[in-house]
């Protein structure tokens, strides 16, 4: 665990628009995160910017074997991390490229995706990509689908519901620093 907090400050440091905190994401804000997610139903799962991968070891943990689950990284450092943490399960597809490019992997059909869980650090990237990457999320969910974010202001809520149905916000206090989840239903 030291090594990945080590990991993820000199990463932040090195490029603070594709590593949004200095941290990885406590146990409290990845138990709010995943709430969100029935993994009893789920058949497509995808995570954008996972980091060291705080997230992606607990929905592995909960993945049935019939689910896909596609992982974003675009931060190289990281992706090598993750590949050798979880190359070994067939239905787990880490993927080195940004979420902009998920068109190319996973593409609209009735199987679309049940539940994206984003740790994109929004605020850091310009407003048209990350309008894009929301706009493209949102098209590519089930109807009933879910998109989970997380950030540390309140800034992208307003944004959020202009793009989906439904935005829930909860507060997690025990994260460094405190974190907003957004819960957004398509």
């Amino acid at each position: 665990m030291k090594k990945s907090k080590n990991n993820f400050l000199k990463e932040f440091l090195k490029d603070s628009k594709t590593v949004g905190s200095v941290r990885p994401s406590s146990p409290a804000l990845t138990k709010t995160m995943l709430n969100h997610i029935n993994f009893n139903s789920a058949k497509i799962i995808v995570e954008f910017g996972p980091g060291t991968g705080v997230f992606t070891r607990k929905v592995i943990e909960n993945l049935k074997s019939d689910t896909a689950f596609f992982v974003f990284e675009l931060h190289k450092p990281f992706f090598d991390l993750l590949q050798e943490e979880f190359s070994e399960f067939s239905n787990v597809h880490l993927i080195n490229d940004s979420a902009l490019n998920i068109g190319k992997y996973i593409t609209e059909t009735e199987d679309s995706v049940d539940v994206i869980i984003s740790s994109l650090p929004l605020s850091n990237i310009d407003n048209h990509i990350a309008n894009q990457i929301l706009l493209i999320s949102k098209q590519i969910i089930k109807p009933e689908g879910k998109f989970l974010q997380y950030q540390y202001s309140l800034n992208y809520r307003k944004r959020l519901k202009r793009i989906f149905k439904e935005v829930t916000t909860e507060f997690t206090l025990n994260n460094l620093p405190p974190a907003f989840v957004y819960s957004c239903t398509k």
